[in-house]
């Protein structure tokens, strides 16, 4: 096994371990170990919220979550000779939940998934679905199921959501210019067009005192992809998978978690995949001037990994960019378009006795996939939604016998 750098015990928060981690973007976090090019080693992970949501029915654990705490990460990890403008090329070894533990954190036997609430973060069907609702996943090898979508069973695709480098301070307060800017275009937005810095509950790893309150005061939230890499939340970001990410600050200070045991293209709900904490085992190395050789100079490259279900019927839902619910047609407008898809799969999948918020948490979590078909063909832009058939109990294709209803039961709801 290779040799743990970062560890974890998840009886504790976060903030309360021998090495605590960090839960904002900061060019002065200090690394917590140093590593030679070459080098195998495991980081051990919190559930990005330090562990906020219940293995339990109810959920206002998901409505209540305080959104100054995610994501906790893991790190920074040190790689010697790094420097500005080379290449960090991290390659995925293994990863998964917490190993032969169970207990009440995510990741120890049991993951989750959240429909945000609109005041809280929301999610990409959020004027659908304003309220908050949660599933539980048990996890049996490589599968999960759950009580609160009963008849469904299905392989996840284990990954990372979050791993990136360290910004320089100039990237970072570039960062804080550009996200201002936005919020200011419509600052009393719910929820908000992006997150600025707030030292409410900032994590700074091992920094102390003035250092800690200034990385505090500055450092990016967690929530976004950016040039470092972050949350990108790509579903066959996996095992197999080399990432090459852009340096920006000596050393390159390789940051991370947020630990998905599975996820649908897209990550829907905002807590769409199936959130949990675990480990990961990294190889890195170095390109010396590998963003300029390569013209890698604002966002990572990666290669994706192999390892993934052989799922190999579909039932694909087709979104285009008009808003159905106003007759409003929009140009080339994908996002729309993707969100149509997504809608019309709810509609589907309520015919068979599922809720819309069931439905909704299903996208998130399982292993559909997502695709841009079509977006030339003026004014539609079109995307498609691939949900496997294999994954249900019972047959979900069309038929002239109609959709076999039934008593799916419930997600975990909010109460008063």
């Amino acid at each position: 096994m290779p040799e743990i750098l970062f560890n974890v015990d998840h009886s504790k928060s976060m903030r309360d371990q021998d090495v605590p981690g960090h839960n904002r973007w900061h060019p002065d976090i200090p690394s917590v170990a140093m590593v030679k090019p070459g080098s195998e080693f495991r980081m051990e992970c919190r559930d990005w919220t330090d562990c906020q949501v219940g293995n339990n029915d109810t959920a206002n654990d998901v409505r209540d979550i305080d959104l100054t705490i995610p994501h906790m990460l893991s790190g920074p990890i040190g790689v010697e000779g790094a420097e500005p403008g080379d290449l960090l090329v991290v390659d995925i070894l293994d990863l998964g939940p917490v190993p032969q533990q169970s207990g009440d954190a995510a990741g120890q036997g049991w993951g989750y998934t959240g429909i945000f609430a609109k005041a809280n973060g929301g999610g990409f069907l959020t004027d659908y679905f304003p309220d908050a609702y949660k599933a539980i996943w048990d996890f049996h090898g490589q599968q999960a199921v759950s009580r609160h979508l009963p008849g469904i069973r299905f392989t996840g695709i284990t990954h990372p959501g979050l791993f990136g480098t360290a910004p320089s301070a100039e990237m970072l307060a570039r960062w804080n210019t550009r996200e201002q800017a936005l919020i200011d275009t419509d600052p009393n937005r719910v929820p908000p067009l992006a997150v600025p810095p707030d030292s409410n509950n900032a994590l700074a790893g091992t920094a102390t005192g003035d250092l800690a309150t200034r990385i505090a005061a500055e450092g990016a939230r967690t929530v976004p992809a950016r040039e470092n890499g972050g949350n990108h939340d790509i579903k066959n970001f996996t095992r197999g998978s080399r990432v090459y990410y852009p340096v920006y600050v000596k050393d390159a200070k390789l940051s991370g978690g947020d630990l998905h045991f599975s996820q649908g293209d897209g990550e829907i709900t905002f807590c769409g995949a199936i959130e949990m904490g675990g480990f990961i085992d990294f190889h890195v190395d170095l390109i010396k001037g590998g963003m300029e050789t390569y013209g890698i100079s604002t966002n990572p490259v990666f290669i994706p990994g192999n390892v993934e279900p052989r799922y190999t019927e579909f039932l694909t839902f087709i979104g285009v960019s008009v808003d159905h619910d106003t007759d409003t047609n929009y140009y080339l407008d994908a996002t729309l378009a993707y969100r149509r898809a997504c809608l019309n799969a709810v509609e589907y999948f309520k015919k068979f006795g599922y809720s819309g918020e069931q439905a909704y948490l299903l996208l998130g979590s399982a292993p559909i996939e997502g695709r841009i078909s079509g977006i030339v063909d003026i004014p539609n832009a079109c995307c498609s939604l691939y949900v496997p058939t294999a994954m249900f109990d019972f047959d979900v294709r069309p038929s002239a016998a109609g959709p076999m209803k039934a008593d799916r039961g419930q997600c975990a709801m909010a109460g008063a």
